[in-house]
């Protein structure tokens, strides 16, 4: 009798065992997953274009023969609003407000 206990419990063991993988599995196809790469995305292609025009200004001031300083007073701002408008437009913050 206790090998057939020990039986019935390593078959509840098994079965526990068996369904808690399948219930993580299920995390990549959920579909708020899905929409939040595809906002990452769209957020990036968003900022992309001011990023590179703020950096192209803060590079042609240094060409120009002004101070460094000056360039490197401007480069924060430029990435600091690029950072805020990426976390704007990946989190969906403007989304439902009109």
């Amino acid at each position: 009798m206790a090998t057939s206990t020990g039986e019935a419990a390593d078959a509840a063991d098994t079965s526990d065992g068996s369904d808690a993988p399948e219930a993580g599995g299920d995390a990549p196809d959920d579909p708020t997953a899905e929409s939040s790469g595809r906002n990452r995305r769209r957020a990036a292609l968003a900022v992309l274009p001011f990023l590179v025009i703020g950096v192209g200004n803060v590079v042609l001031i240094l060409l120009q023969g002004l101070e460094p300083l000056w360039g490197f007073l401007l480069l924060p701002p430029v990435l600091f609003c690029s950072m805020l408008a990426y976390l704007v437009f990946s989190t969906d913050f403007l989304e439902g407000r009109t």
